[in-house]
């Protein structure tokens, strides 16, 4: 396999290199690999470094890490066209070949969609919202419809979640920016879509919270496993309730 020019044995990692450069990257979970966890997606792709060669920086301290810094993963079993992650480099690389060795050192279905260089400011600070699209297979629009317009009359959608300190209750109604159903005349009928534009407030609402207040809100019936697919996270464009684009400000800076 090709690897970077010039790059040292990325199976001694050496902590005294100083991080030169930054690279952020965008990829997707795709088919089945949308469920493969936030850890299994780590392992993979520490592995698809060390096969590409590049020439990642590492931490100091006993046990030296890659320097990597992943940005509100979503949850298993969800697919997404966009994810984000960083990663400390300890020499300048151009970012299509990054993007090229990367992707070709990783599965079909974990593919590297973007890599731009890094400029000032935090990534996950623009990270606002995320632009969701929910299948619900056996679930005609109709129904659906009726659930999102009680889901969006209602002042609070109170939800349970269980979470490391124990069950929580929490609304989902107001993380919801957007939300709305249509059909889709390319899946099997009846199968709705809902779009949905979810703000990332603390803690995040994921999709199956949405799906979980439209049931008590709008007495949603799901027959089948929905297929949640994120679309977008990024800035949150306020003029028209979207989503904008993470690295747009890195990408016009280059």
């Amino acid at each position: 396999m090709t690897t970077l020019e010039g790059t040292p044995n990325p199976e001694a990692p050496n902590p005294q290199l100083p991080i030169v450069q930054k690279l952020r990257i965008r990829y997707a979970k795709r088919g089945r690999l949308r469920f493969t966890s936030h850890r299994d997606f780590a392992r993979a792709f520490e592995r698809a470094v060390r096969r590409a060669g590049i020439p990642i920086g590492f931490s100091s301290g006993f046990t030296p890490h890659p320097k990597i810094s992943y940005a509100n993963a979503s949850p298993t079993g969800a697919a997404s066209e966009a994810e984000y992650l960083e990663i400390g480099m300890t020499r300048p690389c151009d970012a299509d070949e990054v993007r090229e060795l990367l992707d070709s050192a990783l599965p079909a279905g974990l593919d590297i969609v973007d890599v731009v260089v890094a400029r000032p400011g935090a990534l996950a600070d623009r990270l606002e919202a995320s632009a969701w699209q929910i299948a619900l297979p056996g679930v005609t629009p109709e129904h659906a419809s009726a659930a999102v317009e009680g889901f969006i009359a209602a002042d609070e959608v109170l939800i349970e979640r269980m979470m490391k300190r124990g069950l929580r209750t929490l609304d989902c109604r107001a993380a919801v920016l957007h939300l709305s159903a249509r059909s889709d005349e390319t899946l099997v009928p009846p199968c709705a879509i809902l779009e949905v534009v979810v703000r990332h407030d603390t803690p995040s609402i994921r999709p199956d919270d949405v799906l979980a207040g439209l049931r008590s809100s709008g007495g949603l019936e799901l027959e089948q496993t929905p297929i949640a697919t994120r679309l977008a996270q990024g800035p949150l464009i306020t003029e028209d309730g979207t989503v904008g684009d993470p690295l747009a400000y890195d990408r016009d800076a280059s």
